[in-house]
């Protein structure tokens, strides 16, 4: 039987393991801090730890389980990992550069099972969640690789909107934001991470009464019900109006804004008349609502959707904002790489099968 990550304790969790085990709780916090301010990569290098603590530790838990499988480097300085779990399975992670700092996109599943029609992350299956362990290693791992680097450089900033669907794995969410907000660890501020979800309205009510004060990002991609099933097939069990009934619960509940993700589709959504909609769609939210929108890396398996003309783009946004919505063309990263979200690990495991 594989140990489990250490990772995947909340410092609650892992003091309340240590009690359990004959530990008080200051041998917690010392191994809160070997983890996360110190990182250490093995139990053996918690040097102030006693070495019954360090055994035990040992006999049932692991700090590493993800190995780097590809590593993939833009011009922009953006890097794509390509990781393998402990079971063989593939996930990616990215580090992108910005203005206002380091920001890491973390994969929540193997596989997804939403079945987007132009996203390359639903061309595999769900064939598991990942453990918060594992997802709060994949921030530890390019952490670390910041670390070798020597430039004193730290993650600011967390987005959820890897491969899968965040809010279909929410326990181990919700453990892993505990983790990585934490003040004694990583302090991770709540308002530089966003959660970004295809719609699952009951979770978001969830979410919302959690109290967290972190970012929530909704994958909209559409303004009506016909053309939001033809390209997410989500919308048949859940459709706009349900969805807007949970996002106005998050906003008036938080009083916190709320961003729509929406992806330009040549020809598909990204013409003057969707963009009318979903200004007028949206105007309840106002101002507490804000649209990224988004150029669309192609994908070889979805050749039917292409990128939206630079026109077509900027006429959209003078749409919006002649609408009174609040919205920015997203800063594009890793265009020189596999940049669409799952294409890289697609990739690899077609490879493997073909050889």
């Amino acid at each position: 039987m594989k140990k489990a990550s250490i990772y995947g304790l909340t410092i609650e969790q892992l003091t309340s393991w240590l009690s359990d085990h004959g530990h008080k709780k200051s041998r917690a916090l010392q191994v809160w801090d070997w983890l996360y301010r110190k990182r250490v990569t093995e139990f053996a290098g918690m040097t102030d730890v006693n070495q019954d603590c360090i055994q035990l530790l040992n006999e049932n838990f692991v700090i590493q389980t993800l190995s780097q499988h590809i590593k993939q480097e833009s011009a922009d300085g953006t890097i794509k990992f390509l990781f393998k779990l402990q079971d063989g399975n593939l996930i990616e992670t990215v580090m992108m550069r910005h203005k206002y700092g380091l920001s890491v996109c973390v994969t929540t599943q193997v596989g997804c099972n939403i079945g987007c029609s132009f996203c390359a992350s639903g061309l595999l299956a769900k064939s598991r969640d990942l453990s918060s362990g594992e997802i709060v290693e994949q921030i530890m791992n390019v952490q670390l690789h910041l670390d070798q680097m020597g430039q004193d450089e730290t993650v600011s900033h967390v987005v959820v909107m890897g491969i899968g669907e965040p809010f279909d794995n929410f326990e181990n969410l919700l453990n892993f934001l505990k983790v990585i907000i934490d003040q004694k660890g990583l302090a991770i501020a709540a308002r530089r991470i966003t959660v970004s979800t295809s719609g699952l309205a009951n979770k978001i009510y969830e979410f919302t009464d959690t109290q967290m004060q972190v970012n929530l990002a909704i994958s909209l991609h559409a303004p009506n019900n016909e053309l939001r099933t033809q390209i997410m097939k989500i919308n048949r069990a859940i459709p706009i109006e349900t969805l807007m009934e949970s996002m106005k619960y998050y906003v008036e509940k938080t009083n916190r804004r709320i961003t729509i993700e929406y992806i330009l589709l040549k020809d598909v959504n990204d013409h003057k008349e969707e963009a009318e909609q979903l200004g007028d769609l949206l105007s309840v939210l106002s101002p507490k609502v804000y649209v990224n929108l988004i150029p669309y890396n192609p994908v070889d398996e979805h050749s039917q959707y292409q990128r939206s003309e630079h026109e077509s783009v900027l006429a959209f946004y003078d749409t919006l904002k002649k609408k009174g919505i609040n919205c920015k063309i997203r800063q594009e990263h890793g265009t020189d790489i596999d940049a669409a979200c799952g294409q890289l690990r697609s990739k690899q495991i077609k490879k493997a099968e073909a050889q």
